[in-house]
């Protein structure tokens, strides 16, 4: 009795500091945003500070790597992942903390149409139900308030759509078993790295920007903060491994939840009645998730 106890006190507290974790990122985004920095710099040292992190950390065993390696997956996250960043920043910039962070935790979607769409995954009403209501809460969550009716709503829809495609193919790399998850995450950070790299020497030697310390400094909080959210995550999964169902609706609720909060408090974003029965729509689509699991 202890021990199960114990068990749920520690998931508790891995699931709580990996939803801070994921919601600072965006907080210090929007901070960044009224200090004139540089996105693409910012994400790049998030990706050297991610690695190093990833290499204190969790101890890659780069012997494991071999030519048997899905290289062509790996290529494709290593460009998607700082690509959707850009977005990410893009649409915390143009309508808010809240409603980006309920279409990142909403792109479970396109993963779950992924599953029966290209794994022919057997799907149960409870579940269809789920889906249904996922994408009525997305409609209301991106509904345009007062403050952003000219604003596009293009960056949103991309982030939905980045982080569901990124998610699949995610999965793609958990089922490859010959190499560690672990190091699949760090080869990956690496190939991201380098992209971000190449776009920010083409910057500097082609448009004369030069890197700048504040860069660095808001890179630094990014990659430990996009660095703990993983790592938080992938403990609170070790801990519940029996019940996984439980520590995804946690994370996606928590994040959901404490990103509006967030958002609405401290940043003083404006939703409308429609965006709020949006969030509370996204909250009951994640739960008949679970409930289908």
């Amino acid at each position: 009795m202890a021990f199960v106890f114990l068990s749920k006190i520690s998931l508790m507290l891995c699931l709580i500091l990996s939803v801070i974790c994921s919601v600072s990122v965006g907080v210090i985004f929007k901070i960044a945003r009224n200090k004139e920095t540089n996105a693409k710099q910012i994400v790049l040292f998030n990706y050297v500070f991610a690695l190093l992190l990833c290499v204190v950390v969790f101890s890659p065993d780069l012997k494991a790597v071999n030519t048997q390696i899905p290289i062509f997956l790996y290529l494709g996250l290593g460009i998607l992942l700082p690509v959707v960043f850009m977005f990410l920043i893009a649409s915390i910039k143009n309508i808010g903390i809240v409603k980006t962070d309920a279409a990142q935790r909403l792109s479970l979607f396109v993963s779950i149409l992924a599953a029966w769409l290209l794994f022919g995954e057997q799907f149960v009403l409870v579940k269809l139900i789920g889906i249904g209501i996922g994408f009525a809460a997305l409609f209301c969550v991106l509904n345009k308030t007062s403050d952003n009716q000219n604003r596009a709503l293009k960056y949103p829809v991309l982030v939905f759509l980045g982080f569901g495609l990124i998610d699949v193919l995610f999965k793609k790399v958990a089922a490859f078993a010959a190499i560690p998850y672990t190091t699949s995450l760090f080869l990956i950070f690496g190939i991201a790295l380098f992209l971000m790299f190449a776009v920010v020497l083409y910057e500097k030697l082609r448009l004369g920007i030069g890197f700048e310390a504040k860069n660095l400094l808001f890179g630094f909080f990014v990659g430990c903060f996009n660095f703990g959210n993983i790592l938080f995550y992938l403990k609170a999964h070790q801990i519940y491994s029996s019940h996984p169902s439980t520590v995804f609706a946690g994370m996606n609720m928590g994040v959901i939840l404490l990103g509006s909060l967030v958002g609405v408090i401290v940043f003083k974003e404006k939703l409308s009645k429609l965006n709020y029965f949006g969030l509370v729509l996204a909250l009951f689509s994640i739960a008949f998730i679970v409930l289908s699991a």
